[in-house]
């Protein structure tokens, strides 16, 4: 058996999340169906990470084992002409068996986008909020996320983790263009921990928290 990585490259906006659920449409069946026409026999799918309804990728990593013998290239070539085109996959390579794209993972990265204006064109890409926000207050807020921290107070309720401790190695609030851009990079994520994190951050950012609650909210799990 072979083991494969595929990178992939998805909008979010019509899937209820990367995994597979019994009612709703997601990114992982509809991958995972495509392939399965394409080698006319079931495949799973590992991910290197859930995303939450509406969230967008731009190199998720995902894998898979199969006999098939074909060449790297038809596993881009033929997966792209059997999904919709709001999923691509855009690199295939040929891994040790032991590889799995959750496990192996060293880090994830996510960017949150805020816009103060309404978009036609970039609505699901960004959150449409009419305020005027206090960024220097954001930044000072997200300062201390650094190194292994405990996020329960940042996690969605009942879970069931085993632990909510992330490693932080990258975490700020940025202007550009016209949006405030939320850049955080760790090895996991908890359940809804970004979102959340944003949340806050937008609560200090209009002056209804002070800077350091995200340091006290951190404090009381």
């Amino acid at each position: 058996m072979r083991t494969i990585k595929l990178t992939i490259q998805f909008d979010g906006t019509l899937y209820h999340g990367w995994q597979t659920q019994s009612r709703e449409r997601s990114v992982q069946s509809t991958i995972r169906d495509a392939l399965s026409r394409m080698f006319n026999k079931a495949v799973v799918l590992h991910g290197s990470g859930r995303t939450d309804a509406g969230v967008h990728a731009l190199g998720q990593v995902i894998n898979f084992h199969t006999a098939s013998t074909h060449a790297l290239n038809v596993f881009v070539t033929g997966g792209n002409a059997l999904l919709p085109p709001d999923v691509r996959i855009l690199d295939a390579a040929e891994v040790d068996e032991h590889f799995s794209a959750r496990y192996s993972a060293t880090s994830r990265q996510y960017f949150y986008r805020i816009s103060n204006r309404p978009h036609a064109i970039a609505r699901h890409y960004c959150w449409y909020l009419p305020l005027q926000l206090d960024l220097a207050a954001m930044q000072q807020a997200v300062a201390i996320l650094r190194g292994e921290i405990d996020f329960e107070s940042f996690c969605q309720a009942g879970s069931g983790l085993d632990h909510f401790r992330c490693h932080v190695t990258h975490a700020e609030w940025r202007q550009e263009l016209e949006y405030l851009v939320f850049d955080i990079c760790a090895n996991r994520f908890v359940h809804n921990m970004v979102r959340i994190l944003v949340g806050t951050c937008v609560e200090i950012g209009r002056g209804a928290l002070p800077a350091d609650a995200v340091s006290s909210i951190l404090a009381a799990r």
